[in-house]
């Protein structure tokens, strides 16, 4: 099942819907959508997040890296700041980055997720700048909150580079995974070791909740993100349905 969305201008952007969840749920389509910046959305992708029910926008950034004024963004979105950046990134946009982030950093993973839990109504958009470490992150703490198995954690962590290969290409810059795989074989690793590492040690819900969310926040979370059973967590149908790839 792809959940790849065509929205103009963006690149990596993905539903987290579709997902097997514990207790036989699946996360939810339209729920959560992952994306690099939607600085660079057209008008025609704009209308795409519009009509993929996009209400809240939950912009990782920290000042200095927004690049563009809001352009075509339609009325109706709300954008929330929550900056990730602590400054310490000592492993260059790498997978390195996220375990030493998440011991360092808990109220800053926090703050997003409860964000999260406390946006209104309607579809929200998790960005950062790529849409890969920062908001890679979030999207491990969220589907490791549902229950989503460790393997398509990876795959949708992992999904990112062959998403961002034709951006990098678009702006004239080498491939950032060659880099990032490079950085990783220096190491001595690879992405799919340090995913699966993290994930057999990481028990999401002791995590937020030692970060400072409260059992009616992560209660919030995984309802907002997840179908019951009988619900399946089908995509909904039209219009949504239109902008993602066949």
């Amino acid at each position: 099942m792809d959940r790849d969305l065509v929205w103009d201008g963006c690149h990596n952007v993905r539903d987290l819907g579709g997902l097997l969840a514990a207790a036989g749920r699946r996360t939810r389509w339209g729920a959560v959508v992952r994306a690099d910046t939607p600085d660079r959305l057209t008008e025609q992708g704009w209308a795409a997040a519009a009509a993929h029910g996009v209400r809240t926008i939950v912009d990782l950034r920290t000042p200095g890296e927004h690049h563009a004024e809001p352009g075509h963004r339609p009325p109706g979105m709300t954008v929330v700041s929550v900056p990730m950046n602590t400054g310490r990134d000592l492993h260059g946009g790498t997978p390195l980055y996220l375990r030493p982030f998440l011991d360092n950093a808990p109220d800053r993973c926090a703050r997003v997720l409860r964000a999260i839990a406390q946006a209104p109504p309607g579809g929200v958009l998790v960005h950062c700048v790529a849409g890969r470490d920062r908001t890679g992150l979030i999207a491990i703490l969220l589907l490791a909150l549902a229950g989503v198995a460790p393997g398509d954690i990876l795959a949708d962590y992992e999904r990112s580079t062959a998403r961002l290969s034709p951006l990098y290409a678009l702006l004239g810059q080498p491939d950032d995974a060659l880099r990032v795989r490079a950085r990783l074989t220096a190491a001595g690793t690879t992405t799919d070791q340090v995913i699966g590492s993290l994930l057999r040690e990481l028990d999401a819900e002791a995590y937020l909740t030692s970060a400072g969310l409260t059992p009616t926040e992560l209660t919030t979370l995984r309802d907002r993100l997840t179908s019951p059973p009988s619900q399946r967590g089908l995509r909904p149908s039209s219009p949504l349905r239109r902008n993602l790839r066949p």
